[in-house]
Protein backbone atom coordinates (compact mmCIF):
# COMPACT_ATOMS: atom_id res chain seq x y z
CA UNK A 1 0.00 0.00 0.00
CA UNK A 2 2.80 2.41 0.91
CA UNK A 3 4.64 1.64 -2.32
CA UNK A 4 1.54 2.38 -4.43
CA UNK A 5 1.03 5.70 -2.61
CA UNK A 6 4.69 6.62 -3.08
CA UNK A 7 4.44 5.86 -6.81
CA UNK A 8 1.31 8.00 -7.13
CA UNK A 9 2.94 10.90 -5.27
CA UNK A 10 6.02 10.66 -7.48
CA UNK A 11 3.88 10.78 -10.63
CA UNK A 12 2.01 13.83 -9.29
CA UNK A 13 5.34 15.55 -8.60
CA UNK A 14 6.61 14.78 -12.12
CA UNK A 15 3.41 16.04 -13.79
CA UNK A 16 2.82 19.17 -11.72
CA UNK A 17 6.37 20.31 -11.06
CA UNK A 18 9.27 18.70 -12.91
CA UNK A 19 7.52 18.40 -16.31
CA UNK A 20 4.78 21.00 -15.86
CA UNK A 21 5.60 22.70 -19.19
CA UNK A 22 4.45 19.58 -21.03
CA UNK A 23 0.90 18.29 -21.50
CA UNK A 24 0.76 14.94 -19.69
CA UNK A 25 -2.65 13.24 -19.58
CA UNK A 26 -4.53 11.58 -16.76
CA UNK A 27 -3.10 8.21 -15.78
CA UNK A 28 0.50 9.17 -16.68
CA UNK A 29 3.19 6.98 -15.10
CA UNK A 30 6.96 7.14 -15.49
CA UNK A 31 9.43 4.54 -14.28
CA UNK A 32 12.69 5.41 -12.54
CA UNK A 33 15.27 7.60 -14.26
CA UNK A 34 12.99 8.70 -17.12
CA UNK A 35 14.03 11.93 -18.86
CA UNK A 36 11.79 14.22 -20.89
CA UNK A 37 12.96 17.17 -22.97
CA UNK A 38 11.58 18.84 -26.07
CA UNK A 39 12.37 22.07 -27.87
CA UNK A 40 8.67 22.95 -28.02
CA UNK A 41 6.18 20.31 -27.00
CA UNK A 42 5.52 16.97 -25.42
CA UNK A 43 1.82 16.13 -25.58
CA UNK A 44 0.85 12.76 -24.09
CA UNK A 45 -2.68 11.35 -23.85
CA UNK A 46 -4.43 9.42 -21.11
CA UNK A 47 -3.35 6.15 -19.53
CA UNK A 48 0.31 6.33 -20.56
CA UNK A 49 3.21 4.30 -19.20
CA UNK A 50 6.90 4.97 -19.88
CA UNK A 51 9.32 2.40 -18.47
CA UNK A 52 12.48 2.99 -16.48
CA UNK A 53 15.58 4.47 -18.10
CA UNK A 54 13.57 5.74 -21.09
CA UNK A 55 13.87 9.17 -22.62
CA UNK A 56 12.02 11.50 -24.90
CA UNK A 57 14.34 14.12 -26.37
CA UNK A 58 12.31 15.50 -29.27
CA UNK A 59 8.92 17.10 -29.90
CA UNK A 60 6.23 14.41 -29.67
CA UNK A 61 2.49 13.91 -29.67
CA UNK A 62 1.49 10.56 -28.16
CA UNK A 63 -2.08 9.25 -28.03
CA UNK A 64 -4.03 7.45 -25.31
CA UNK A 65 -3.34 4.00 -23.85
CA UNK A 66 0.29 3.72 -24.93
CA UNK A 67 3.08 1.65 -23.38
CA UNK A 68 6.77 2.44 -23.77
CA UNK A 69 8.93 -0.36 -22.40
CA UNK A 70 12.13 0.17 -20.45
CA UNK A 71 15.03 1.93 -22.19
CA UNK A 72 12.96 3.29 -25.07
CA UNK A 73 14.35 6.47 -26.64
CA UNK A 74 12.76 9.11 -28.85
CA UNK A 75 15.63 11.04 -30.40
CA UNK A 76 16.09 13.78 -32.97
CA UNK A 77 17.58 13.14 -36.39
CA UNK A 78 19.04 16.63 -36.62
CA UNK A 79 20.02 17.51 -33.07
CA UNK A 80 23.38 18.89 -34.27
CA UNK A 81 24.07 20.85 -37.45
CA UNK A 82 26.62 18.44 -38.87
CA UNK A 83 26.86 20.47 -42.11
CA UNK A 84 28.41 23.59 -40.58
CA UNK A 85 31.54 24.10 -42.65
CA UNK A 86 34.75 24.24 -40.63
CA UNK A 87 33.01 23.35 -37.34
CA UNK A 88 33.40 19.90 -35.74
CA UNK A 89 30.02 18.30 -35.09
CA UNK A 90 30.72 18.36 -31.34
CA UNK A 91 30.95 22.17 -31.47
CA UNK A 92 28.23 22.75 -34.08
CA UNK A 93 24.96 24.46 -33.27
CA UNK A 94 22.45 22.13 -31.66
CA UNK A 95 18.70 21.97 -31.30
CA UNK A 96 18.89 23.02 -27.65
CA UNK A 97 20.39 26.37 -28.70
CA UNK A 98 17.94 29.26 -28.65
CA UNK A 99 18.94 30.46 -32.12
CA UNK A 100 19.07 27.01 -33.78
CA UNK A 101 17.63 27.27 -37.29
CA UNK A 102 18.72 24.15 -39.14
CA UNK A 103 16.85 20.95 -40.06
CA UNK A 104 14.50 19.26 -37.63
CA UNK A 105 13.31 22.40 -35.91
CA UNK A 106 9.63 21.73 -36.66
CA UNK A 107 9.62 17.94 -36.72
CA UNK A 108 7.02 16.29 -34.50
CA UNK A 109 7.00 12.57 -33.86
CA UNK A 110 3.42 11.27 -33.70
CA UNK A 111 2.33 8.11 -31.93
CA UNK A 112 -1.29 7.02 -32.24
CA UNK A 113 -3.55 5.47 -29.61
CA UNK A 114 -3.05 1.93 -28.25
CA UNK A 115 0.63 1.63 -29.26
CA UNK A 116 3.19 -0.60 -27.55
CA UNK A 117 6.88 0.14 -28.06
CA UNK A 118 9.14 -2.65 -26.79
CA UNK A 119 12.26 -2.64 -24.66
CA UNK A 120 15.27 -0.77 -25.98
CA UNK A 121 13.63 0.57 -29.12
CA UNK A 122 14.77 3.84 -30.68
CA UNK A 123 12.27 6.11 -32.44
CA UNK A 124 13.74 8.79 -34.69
CA UNK A 125 12.06 12.20 -34.86
CA UNK A 126 9.54 13.19 -37.49
CA UNK A 127 7.88 9.83 -38.02
CA UNK A 128 4.27 8.69 -37.49
CA UNK A 129 3.43 5.46 -35.67
CA UNK A 130 -0.14 4.48 -36.50
CA UNK A 131 -2.88 3.53 -34.02
CA UNK A 132 -2.67 0.07 -32.50
CA UNK A 133 0.86 -0.70 -33.65
CA UNK A 134 3.52 -2.69 -31.87
CA UNK A 135 7.25 -2.04 -32.16
CA UNK A 136 9.35 -5.12 -31.30
CA UNK A 137 12.07 -4.85 -28.66
CA UNK A 138 15.38 -3.47 -29.88
CA UNK A 139 14.00 -1.92 -33.06
CA UNK A 140 15.17 1.31 -34.66
CA UNK A 141 12.23 3.10 -36.29
CA UNK A 142 13.27 5.49 -39.06
CA UNK A 143 10.12 5.45 -41.22
CA UNK A 144 6.36 5.72 -40.65
CA UNK A 145 4.59 2.70 -39.17
CA UNK A 146 1.24 1.48 -40.53
CA UNK A 147 -1.71 1.29 -38.11
CA UNK A 148 -2.40 -2.06 -36.39
CA UNK A 149 0.82 -3.64 -37.53
CA UNK A 150 3.91 -5.14 -35.91
CA UNK A 151 7.33 -3.74 -36.87
CA UNK A 152 10.75 -4.93 -35.80
CA UNK A 153 14.42 -4.88 -36.66
CA UNK A 154 17.16 -2.43 -37.53
CA UNK A 155 15.89 -0.55 -39.38
CA UNK A 156 12.35 -1.57 -38.42
CA UNK A 157 10.25 -3.22 -41.10
CA UNK A 158 6.73 -4.62 -41.06
CA UNK A 159 6.66 -8.15 -39.64
CA UNK A 160 2.93 -8.80 -39.50
CA UNK A 161 -0.51 -7.35 -38.99
CA UNK A 162 -1.47 -7.08 -35.33
CA UNK A 163 -4.69 -9.08 -35.75
CA UNK A 164 -5.07 -12.34 -37.63
CA UNK A 165 -8.21 -11.30 -39.48
CA UNK A 166 -9.93 -8.13 -40.64
CA UNK A 167 -12.96 -9.20 -38.55
CA UNK A 168 -10.81 -9.24 -35.37
CA UNK A 169 -9.37 -5.83 -36.25
CA UNK A 170 -12.83 -4.39 -36.85
CA UNK A 171 -14.13 -5.79 -33.53
CA UNK A 172 -11.11 -4.39 -31.68
CA UNK A 173 -11.62 -0.93 -33.16
CA UNK A 174 -15.33 -0.96 -32.21
CA UNK A 175 -14.66 -2.06 -28.63
CA UNK A 176 -11.74 0.32 -28.22
CA UNK A 177 -13.91 3.19 -29.44
CA UNK A 178 -16.28 2.47 -26.52
CA UNK A 179 -13.37 2.70 -24.07
CA UNK A 180 -12.22 6.00 -25.59
CA UNK A 181 -15.75 7.38 -25.37
CA UNK A 182 -15.86 6.53 -21.66
CA UNK A 183 -12.86 8.87 -21.11
CA UNK A 184 -15.09 11.86 -21.86
CA UNK A 185 -17.27 10.91 -18.88
CA UNK A 186 -14.55 11.69 -16.31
Amino acid sequence: MFRKLATQLRDIYLIRFKWKRYNLGKGFHAGARVRLWAKNTIDIGRNFYIGRDSQIETDVKIGDDCILGNRVAFVGRYDHNYQQIGIPTRLASQIRDRDYNWKGINQITKVGDDVWIGYGSIIMSGIDIGDGSIIAAGSVVIKDVEPYSIYGGVPAKKIADRFESSADLKKHIELYKDIKNSYTLF
